[in-house]
């Protein structure tokens, strides 16, 4: 008995543990604060047609996950928290079908600004010095006509990045090409070693360094020049310029939608009483018709509700209002286990076993039945996990999954270490009183006390 009241105990302090860190990480400046989607948060959302009229069906895909990357990182260049960017195929199969680009972005307001930051078409180009401006003492200012392209573009680049030299410190931008652009940025290099390559964005020159040497494996590094706090400055608008690239498909803006933070709001509050309104309801019936064990249950269901908040927040999950209602359905099937549970208890009791008995073969018999409806309910949440183009669908497959998860641990685990916590040699009609169930003994049968 000491070593169940151990556990029990641990397993309680564990749970406040975690309850605390979910309480206090909502309620600071913290990054583990829950992220919450367009539809709770407010924010914008776009929609663009891709054209693919000119691209073959084979290399659709690709492109469009080109695409997807490419948005991806604009987006994250001007601070936007967690956004949501999705590839949605719309229409029949076949030549009727098109592809669309679903760009969420949670708590922006400024739709102008989004729209030009998404979905501009910049122009990247690596262009050589003509061979006689290269050997000229002219100090005219350079022009466009003055460059030779050498067809490496922004499509061609995978990534720029900020580095610092380990001995310097110096800030240096290091460019990472994908296969296709390292084989034609080796050529270049190889073939124009000590000349200059200027890097153009909408053909204005960014940067314009010397090719010391014959360049393979795609990766370069611009330094020099980087010096002191305008130096660094200009080594970080310089990797800005080079991530915005060119995008591998042209694409339209067909539609805009602005959600209000005070409609986001709403939808927040609205969300949290449904969830606090269930959990109510459901604690009340497990503790008038169970009593003594409904109550540990209602227990079981806290630490079940704090260790899934936590994962929202550690994984992290972001928050839709068909998430909570993942969540809140998978509270349901938490409570449902439990209810197995006491009702195999019950009819052990009936039978004759004593308490500690019924308990350990309520456990026993209701697992097979909660392990098969829960493996079925976690199949299908992977399935639509899985298979869905659409967010909404799989931040519910997503919830829903972690707390069927969770739920098994919860019911099986924590309500049976709480159960077996409480001493079980006291015959008395109290006793008898909590380990009963609804208005009285179901069954007219005596709850039989371990002696």
């Amino acid at each position: 008995m000491f070593k169940r009241r151990f556990w029990a105990v641990i397993l309680l302090l564990v749970a406040a543990f975690i309850g605390y860190f979910v309480y206090s990480t909502n309620h600071t400046d913290s990054s583990k604060k829950f992220k919450l989607g367009l539809d709770l948060n407010g924010g914008i959302e776009l929609i663009y047609k891709a054209d693919t009229s000119g691209i073959a069906s084979a290399d659709i895909s690709g492109k469009m996950n080109s695409l997807k990357d490419l948005i991806d990182k604009r987006v994250n260049m001007f601070g936007v928290s967690e956004p949501i960017i999705q590839i949605e195929k719309v229409g029949l199969l076949g030549s009727d079908a098109s592809e669309q680009l679903i760009v969420d972005l949670p708590g922006q307001t400024d739709i102008a600004g989004a729209i030009a930051q998404v979905g501009k078409t910049y122009v990247l180009e690596f262009k050589l010095l003509k061979a006689e401006r290269e050997n000229s003492t002219s100090t005219a200012p350079l022009t466009a006509t003055d460059f030779v392209s050498t067809g490496l573009t922004g499509a061609l680049l995978d990534k720029a990045t900020l580095e610092f030299n380990s001995t310097t410190g110096e800030p240096n931008v290091a460019l990472q090409f994908n296969s296709e652009g390292s084989d034609l940025f080796a050529k270049i290099t190889r073939e124009n070693v000590n000349k200059r390559l200027a890097i153009f964005l909408d053909g204005n020159i960014m940067s314009m360094p010397v090719i010391r040497e014959e360049i393979s494996g795609g990766k370069a590094s611009i330094s020099g020049g980087f010096m002191g706090s305008a130096g660094l400055k200009e080594a970080k608008d310089l990797v800005s310029n080079l991530n915005l690239g060119a995008l591998p498909i042209p694409i339209e803006l067909i539609s805009t939608q602005s959600v209000g933070a005070s409609l986001g709001s709403e939808a927040v509050a609205a969300s949290v009483h449904a969830g606090l309104w269930a959990f109510i309801v459901i604690a009340l019936f497990l503790i008038l018709w169970y009593r003594l064990p409904g109550l540990l249950a209602v227990i079981s269901l806290m630490i079940y509700t704090a260790i899934n908040l936590a994962l929202f927040k550690v994984i992290p999950v972001t928050l839709t209002a068909a998430g909570i209602a993942g969540f809140i359905l998978s509270l349901g099937m938490a409570v449902d286990a439990n209810i197995l549970i006491f009702e195999r208890m019950k009819e052990e009791l009936a039978r004759g076993r004593v308490l500690a008995d019924a308990i350990k073969e309520g456990f026993a018999r209701a697992w097979l039945s909660i392990r098969d409806s829960n493996t079925s309910s976690i199949i299908t949440a992977i399935i639509l996990y899985a298979f869905s183009s659409t967010p909404v669908v799989k931040g519910f497959a997503l919830v829903f999954g972690l707390g069927v998860l969770v739920s098994m641990f919860t019911a099986i685990t924590a309500s049976r270490t709480l159960l077996l916590a409480i001493k079980h040699d006291d015959a008395g009609k109290i006793m008898h009183f909590l380990f009963g169930s609804g208005a009285g003994n179901s069954s007219g049968n005596k709850v039989e006390i371990n002696k």
